[in-house]
Order: C-alpha cells, then structure tokens, then sequence
C-alpha cells in the first residue's frame, strides 16, 4: 500500500524511501559489500570516487594529476604533483564517503533519474580520457560506466532509484570499512602520510574518516525519516 497522495505532483516525482525500503536497502548494500567476487565491482566503485576526490583536491590546490590506477582487488592510485599534500591525502576517503551520499540523495530525485546516471557514467568517461593510462585502468573505468547505464534499460524509475541508492550506500559502507584495513599497514596508506606530516597519529585520521562515513550514513537516514508521503 502506498501512502502517496496521488494529487500531488511534487509526492509522484519524488524517488524518496520510505524508512522501510531504506532498511532493506541498507541491508542488500551490506550483503553485497560482503559477498565474494560480486562486490569487487562495487570496491571499483568506492576506489574510483576515492581517488577522483585525490585529484579534485590536487586540482583546487594549485597541483597537477597525472593519472590514476585502479586494481583488481579494490585498491587505487593517484599520482599527482604539487598541491597541498596535508589536503590531498586528507581527501580520499572523505570524498567516497560524501560521494556515497550525494549519490544517494540524487536518488532520491525520481524524475532526474536518468539524467543522474548519464552524468555519473559521463563523469567516469571523462577520467578515462584524462587520468587513466594503463589497460587495467581503462578496463575497469569502462566497466564501472558500463555498470552505470545498464540499469537505463528498465523502463520504470522506481527501480532505478531503488538501484542507485543501494550504490550510493555501498560506496558509504566501503568508504566505512576501507580506513579500517590502515591499521594492518605499517608504514602504509593516507594515514601513515598524514601522521608523517603532520604529527597527527594515524588513528586518529582513520577514526575523523569513519566518522564521516557514519555521518553521511546518518544525514541518508534522516533523508528518509524526515520525509511524509515517502513511496513504499
């Protein structure tokens, strides 16, 4: 049963869940960051956001990007020079984690749906020409945007909501868990540089980063619960 009023045009083309699909939701986001195999694609998603936030903030400040790398296994690389490194290494998983949510929240815009995956498939396109040089890269970049305008096959929105919020919590959910995999890497990772530079303790980052992730996992939450008339 749905509590939409049918009158309202505003109610119809809202792509909002109700608090109960947002539970299911959360809860096939976790299944799927956890299952074998199939959640390697959706790791490429979180490392690709995580290092396209490394280059945006070498970017805004004042550095120059060479290019990214991407692995099989999840992990990514961007070399870049110049910029303020304190900033760059800072940004990574920050910017996966407000990725995650902003990936969300455009969900939630059900006549803008298509519109939303176009741009997000164009803006993966668009790195491939400019920061991806190996074949791997380009491999897994064409994947991810492949992945991307699948779903604008359905001829129905809602599903496609459906779907783009769940990718938007499952970058959420890997930007929560990848920080944690720093504290088995000596000498290794955005944490250890931060603390080199700035006599900050590595936990101390990992724990500002989960933080974050919580948060944007949150702010999801009360999208959700302070909406009336959500579609169920």
């Amino acid at each position: 049963m749905s509590n939409v009023n049918r009158n309202n045009p505003l109610a119809l083309s809202s792509g909002t869940p109700s608090r109960g699909r947002f539970i299911v939701e959360l809860i096939v986001a976790f299944l799927l960051t956890r299952l074998p195999y199939i959640s390697v694609p959706f790791k490429w998603f979180e490392s690709y956001f995580h290092e396209l936030s490394h280059g945006i903030a070498t970017l805004f400040t004042g550095g120059i990007v060479s290019h990214i790398e991407l692995f099989p296994n999840g992990a990514g690389l961007c070399y870049s020079q110049g910029g303020n490194a304190v900033l760059i290494a800072f940004s990574g998983y920050l910017g996966a984690a407000i990725w995650g949510y902003l990936i969300f929240l455009l969900a939630t815009w059900r006549d803008a749906i298509r519109f939303t995956l176009s741009i997000l498939a164009l803006t993966i396109l668009i790195s491939v020409v400019l920061w991806a040089r190996d074949l791997l890269t380009i491999a897994i970049l064409l994947c991810l945007s492949g992945l991307i305008l699948l779903p604008l096959k359905l001829t129905n929105s809602r599903p496609l909501n459906s779907l783009l919020r769940i990718l938007g919590l499952m970058i959420i959910l890997n930007a929560m868990a990848s920080p944690m995999v720093l504290f088995g890497l000596a000498g290794q990772g955005d944490a250890v540089a931060l603390a080199q530079m700035t006599w900050i303790p590595a936990w101390c980052w990992v724990v500002i980063w989960l933080a974050v992730s919580c948060g944007m996992l949150w702010l999801s939450w009360q999208k959700v619960d302070s909406t009336k008339g959500s579609i169920k």
